[in-house]
């Protein structure tokens, strides 16, 4: 662990934080704020019905039929292991939970859900599956059946997005805790997954190596998103566009002014943020977010 980061049992872990979820707009990525005249947090453990929920982190959202359907960790205090909640709205401001929708005998969260061919998926992080796990929604939103393992392993917040021809992974080996960013390629997003050659892409570096959340893709430009983890876990997230991406090559720079989510005033987010998902709509950006405050 890099000497600047102090011990994960101590500080900033989910386990020893109290988590939750805002909505955040903004006309770019580096000027993103509280939505104007929404309650924040639009999500909190309190909002969960169905079991004893310690927290809710990690979201993703995807628009489907006029709706906004967002995913999330939801911490059981049962089990004390992370199973996946779905909550849904109308203008994507004021949220409705309705249940968890999927849950197994191992720790799940990050439900990076996308939707493909008329199928809508999910790869949630399973490390202790030691997989990663492609689900499908059979059907959607309600039930999710796995498909595919893509990855044997134990890797956390795995990120997929399809670019110029080619399926993309960023992935993190689950040690050295938040140190290693690891890349992957594939023709079909079924496999077989290849390393890429310069991969690990980040080594040995905190503040750059977790993702924290969806890869945003362009026609030209992908941007991802990762978790300053420096002085301690869930500190800030940062964002990097990625200038070259081929299967042979690699090249990132970071957003001037990443990063782009810091910790606030306000009580739900006081200690700091560590994820963002973010949707261009009606030619702003729309993003769910999450943060968290030390639990006393």
């Amino acid at each position: 662990m890099a000497a600047n980061v102090q011990p994960l049992a101590k500080v900033g872990t989910k386990q020893n934080a109290i988590w939750s979820i805002g909505i955040y707009t903004g006309s770019t990525l580096c000027n993103l704020s509280p939505a104007h005249g929404v309650s924040m947090p639009v999500l909190s453990a309190q909002d969960v019905t169905d079991i004893q929920a310690k927290f809710v982190a990690d979201p993703f959202m995807i628009h489907v039929a006029g709706t906004w359907h967002m995913f999330f960790e939801v911490l059981n205090g049962e089990t004390n292991k992370g199973d996946i909640g779905w909550a849904t709205s109308q203008n994507g401001l004021s949220w409705n939970y309705q249940k968890i929708v999927l849950t197994g005998p191992f720790h799940l969260s990050y439900p990076y859900v996308f939707s493909l061919g008329g199928e809508y998926y999910m790869v949630p992080e399973s490390y202790e599956a030691k997989a990663v796990q492609l689900y499908r929604a059979a059907p959607f939103p309600t039930k999710w059946v796995p498909v595919k393992t893509l990855l044997e392993g134990p890797w956390v917040d795995s990120s997929i997005f399809y670019f110029r021809g080619q399926w993309w992974m960023f992935s993190n080996p689950l040690a050295p805790a938040h140190q290693v960013l690891e890349l992957f390629y594939a023709d079909q997003i079924t496999g077989p997954w290849h390393r890429h050659p310069m991969s690990p892409i980040v080594q040995n570096n905190p503040r750059m190596a977790r993702s924290a959340g969806k890869v945003i893709v362009s026609e030209k430009i992908v941007t991802r998103f990762t978790q300053d983890c420096a002085p301690y876990y869930g500190a800030a997230v940062r964002a990097f566009e990625i200038s070259e991406l081929t299967t042979t090559t690699y090249g990132e720079n970071e957003l001037e002014r990443s990063p782009i989510l810091l910790k606030g005033q306000e009580p739900w987010h006081q200690s700091g943020m560590h994820h963002i998902d973010a949707h261009w709509v009606d030619g702003r950006w729309f993003a769910c977010v999450d943060g968290w405050r030390v639990n006393p």
